[in-house]
């Protein structure tokens, strides 16, 4: 079996799935984009059969590289690259072509335009979808997609790596839950990041044993707040994240838009209680009964969730924490690949 792999930005759970994807006995191509310097990631690569990276090929190269290899499925992250369209419109009789798509669906002139050239475009070069969860499965059956040919969880953490990370810290919590909350993201202004530290700086004027831990970098990294009870650690690799989760206990993501979220799963499998914005897509899968959510772009009500957290004791922390755990583990690498698997049946 071979499947070619047209991917844009690589991120470290990503890589993980398509791991899982090559311990399905399967050929693997990939098709990557360059490292976002937003997001520097080191990886292993070692594991595919053929790698190229994208800015490297010409659309024709690429289209003559991926006809020579005939692969049963090729699986491509979106439509924002052209050429990787024109691979798979191509390819679409000789192999199962599977977009991947993460957008939202909200009912703007763009997207309803979208879905009205969709027959003469999108779907003239793709079988299947393969997408996060309910608001993006609305979006492609808008597109034209058949139910039986979506499939949801395309996100995944690496969860093995935070299963790991969730024995650690489990015992630190009940040792002592701290009192530290910890956002894991870009410092880009969509991600809430100036709500966050407005609010906390008003938070800690009444819980002054409280702590806000920061991992990330990006654009707004040198306007960062600097203030007493915030630490920022830049970018740490995901391998080395497990000294931060042991010393840290509630996850907040204030993002004002996010697809999906797959820090959210990543801390879910960590054991982490959640606070999280009604942005945020992949609340739909890891929120129920472990956290809070609040409204995005709004530092009142961020304040008015870290004091809800705050109020409550240890036993109900803990049972939070143990809550996320069961629902990070709903969807893991392993059943990622065969969910793409199943697009061959």
């Amino acid at each position: 079996m071979k499947v070619s792999i047209l991917y844009t930005e690589l991120a470290d759970y990503s890589v993980a799935c398509l791991r899982a994807l090559k311990d399905c006995d399967v050929e693997l191509m990939l098709i990557h984009w360059p490292i976002n310097p937003e997001a520097p990631f080191k990886f292993d690569l070692s594991f595919f059969d053929k790698v190229h990276s994208r800015d490297s090929l010409s659309d024709l190269e690429m289209t003559q590289l991926v006809s020579e290899f005939a692969p049963d499925l090729i699986l491509s992250s979106g439509w924002i690259d052209k050429g990787y369209l024109k691979v798979c419109r191509s390819m679409k009789d000789q192999s199962v072509c599977v977009l991947s798509l993460d957008n939202h669906w909200s009912g703007s002139v763009k997207q309803v335009v979208a879905t009205l050239i969709s027959p003469f475009t999108i779907k003239k070069s793709f079988h299947k979808a393969f997408v996060p969860g309910r608001v993006q499965k609305k979006y492609a059956l808008k597109l034209g997609f058949d139910e039986g040919d979506i499939q949801t969880g395309f996100y995944s953490a690496d969860t093995s790596k935070f299963q790991s990370a969730f024995n650690e810290v489990a015992k630190s919590k009940k040792e002592s839950f701290l009192k530290r909350f910890l956002y894991l993201g870009r410092y880009t202004q969509h991600k809430g990041i100036f709500d966050l530290w407005e609010a906390f700086l008003k938070f800690r004027e009444t819980n002054i044993e409280w702590e806000l831990w920061c991992v990330g970098t990006g654009d707004q990294f040198e306007n960062r707040v600097e203030a007493e009870g915030i630490k920022h650690f830049g970018f740490i690799q995901p391998a080395d994240m497990l000294p931060v989760l042991k010393e840290t206990g509630v996850y907040i993501l204030p993002s004002h838009f996010e697809p999906w979220g797959v820090s959210v799963h990543e801390m879910a499998v960590a054991g982490f209680p959640m606070l999280l914005s009604d942005k945020i897509g992949s609340k739909e899968s890891f929120l129920d009964g472990n956290g809070s959510e609040f409204k995005s772009s709004n530092s009142d009500e961020l304040l008015r969730a870290m004091h809800w957290i705050a109020n409550l004791d240890e036993h109900e922390l803990l049972n939070m924490s143990e809550k996320s755990h069961q629902l990070g583990m709903k969807n893991t690498p392993e059943i990622w690949a065969e969910r793409l698997m199943s697009f061959l049946k």
